[in-house]
C-alpha cells in the first residue's frame, strides 16, 4: 500500500529530522562513505542548497533530497547536482524516491537550470532521462555511475563536474 505523502520545500523546523533519516538510508549502503547527512549539513550551513526537499506522512519526514550547484569546467553555471536523495527504509519502493526528484527536477527547469548531474544507480536515474555523458566527467565517481541531463535538449557540455566542497569536508 503507497503511504500518502506531502512533498514540501525543506523548513529550519526538518533540520533535526533530516540528519537521522539521511544517516539511516546510507548507513548500510555498499556505495556510500556514511557522510551524505554531513554534506547535506554542510551544504546548508554553506548557503549552497539550491532546492531542499522533505516527504511528509502525517506528522513523520519520510523523504528527503538536496539540488546544489556544481561546475563544468569551472565556468558553465546554471547546472546542478541532484543528491543525496533519502526515503524511509519502511517506506522505499513507494514511489516517494521518485516524486521527490521529479518534483525537484521539474523546480530547476522552470527556474532556467541548464541540466543536472547525478551519481548513483543507473538503472534507477535512467528513468528520468539520466545518461551517460561521455565528455562529462567528476572527480571519484566512476564513469558507469556519473550520469547527467540537458533540460532544454541541447547537447551535454564537455569538461569536468565540480561539486561544492561541501562533498567533501
Amino acid at each position: 500500500m503507497t503511504p500518502h505523502f506531502l512533498i514540501r520545500e525543506a523548513q529550519a523546523t526538518d533540520y533535526p529530522a533530516i540528519y537521522p533519516l539521511v544517516e539511516e538510508v546510507f548507513v548500510n549502503h555498499p556505495h556510500s562513505d556514511h557522510t551524505e547527512q554531513l554534506i547535506v549539513q554542510r551544504l546548508r550551513q554553506r548557503g549552497q542548497l539550491t532546492l531542499s526537499l522533505v516527504a511528509q506522512s502525517q506528522a513523520v519526514l519520510i523523504g528527503y533530497v538536496a539540488f546544489s550547484p556544481v561546475t563544468v569546467s569551472g565556468q558553465i553555471r546554471g547546472w546542478y547536482g541532484l543528491g543525496p536523495v533519502a526515503v524511509a527504509t519502511a517506506y522505499q519502493r513507494a514511489g516517494i524516491g521518485r516524486a521527490l526528484i521529479g518534483l525537484g527536477l521539474a523546480e530547476l527547469k522552470a527556474h532556467q537550470a541548464m541540466g543536472c548531474v547525478v551519481a548513483g544507480d543507473p538503472a534507477y536515474y535512467g528513468r528520468f532521462g539520466f545518461s551517460h555523458p561521455p565528455a562529462l566527467v567528476a572527480d571519484s565517481i566512476p564513469p558507469a555511475y556519473f550520469m547527467a541531463m540537458s533540460f532544454d535538449g541541447s547537447e551535454l557540455p564537455s569538461g569536468k563536474v565540480d561539486y561544492s566542497p561541501a562533498f567533501f569536508s
